[in-house]
C-alpha cells in the first residue's frame, strides 16, 4: 500500500491541471463511497423512465381521477 507522503509527493510533482483532476476524482469518490444515507434524500428514479408502457394521457386521467376522489367524501 502506498504511503501518504509518497502520494503527496507524487501529486505535488504533477502539473496544476493534473492535480486538479486528482482533486476532482477524490471528490467524486468521496461522494460515491462516503455518502451517508439520509431519510430526506430524493431518490433518482431516472433509470425507470420509459421502462413501462402506459396510456399516453395517463397524467391527465390520473389528475382527473385524483381530483374527483378528493371531492367525494
Amino acid at each position: 500500500m502506498l504511503k501518504l507522503d509518497t502520494i503527496q509527493t507524487d501529486i505535488a510533482a504533477l502539473p496544476a491541471v493534473a492535480q486538479q483532476i486528482v482533486f476532482d476524482l477524490v471528490d467524486i469518490l468521496k461522494k460515491r463511497y462516503l455518502q451517508v444515507p439520509s431519510e430526506n434524500k430524493v431518490q433518482d428514479w431516472s433509470d425507470f423512465i420509459g421502462c413501462m408502457e402506459a396510456e399516453p394521457d395517463l397524467s391527465r386521467n390520473h389528475k382527473h381521477t385524483f381530483a374527483h376522489s378528493c371531492m367525494v367524501t
